[in-house]
């Protein structure tokens, strides 16, 4: 079955090359001219990944990432021609995957896509592997977090974000090597973007009733620890 891709522009012309390049690239792609339209059909029929430019009529792009983020866990991808540092850091806060900034080559977008469907099939086509911490557990086969056994639901990026906790708990991870491995942020970012997904992440494991925290290393980054307390960040 191919991925379902729905993505929103309101210039006809970057919706139309940016279908065409998905779609040969094995995707079926659904375009919308608005934000407004594109969450109207996620709400009817879900899908895999969805692409979206921040100045749209109606409803913006980051808006909508939150509101996405709120009813479902699609990869989100935003394409906009805002480069700033506080744009591509309010995209992660509210929950993107990766940020392209306009212009781009429609091949790297399909390299971004491809590279996060990669992401989400690692472990399925080789031997499973169990990450387990205190009461805490992923299988990366069926990319799955559990608590006492229970699934617990996570977004993509906080999968991720705690795959590679789980995978380094032995030792602290820098917020630079976050920004790198996690988010794949290949520029010199404000290392704070990652504090803010940090504590939404610490909520849910709080709520969850996991018996594990994500402890802050002062200056530098965060490390996982069975200890129920820890410094905000």
């Amino acid at each position: 079955m191919k991925y379902q891709i729905y993505l929103a522009d309101d210039q006809e012309n970057i919706r139309n090359l940016m279908q065409l390049f998905l779609v040969n690239g094995g995707y079926e792609v659904e375009t919308f001219r608005t934000g407004d339209e594109l969450l109207k059909g996620f709400r009817e029929r879900p899908c895999d990944l969805v692409i979206l430019d921040i100045m749209m009529p109606g409803t913006d792009g980051l808006s909508l990432c939150r509101q996405l983020r709120e009813e479902g866990n699609p990869f989100i991808v935003i394409v906009s021609a805002r480069d700033s540092e506080s744009d591509r850091i309010a995209g992660i806060t509210l929950g993107s995957d990766d940020y392209l900034t306009k212009p781009f080559s429609p091949l790297e977008l399909v390299a971004r896509v491809n590279a996060l469907f990669r992401r989400r099939d690692h472990g399925r086509d080789g031997a499973p592997e169990i990450l387990s911490f205190t009461n805490f557990q992923i299988n990366t086969a069926f990319r799955q977090a559990f608590v006492d056994g229970n699934p617990h639901d996570l977004t993509p990026t906080e999968y991720a974000l705690m795959v590679y906790l789980m995978q380094n708990r032995s030792r602290a991870v820098s917020r630079e090597e976050l920004l790198k491995n996690v988010w794949n942020f290949d520029f010199d970012a404000d290392t704070r973007a990652t504090d803010d997904v940090i504590k939404r992440l610490r909520k849910k494991l709080s709520s969850s009733g996991a018996k594990l925290s994500i402890e802050t290393v002062r200056g530098y980054g965060f490390k996982l620890s069975a200890e129920e307390t820890y410094e905000n960040a």
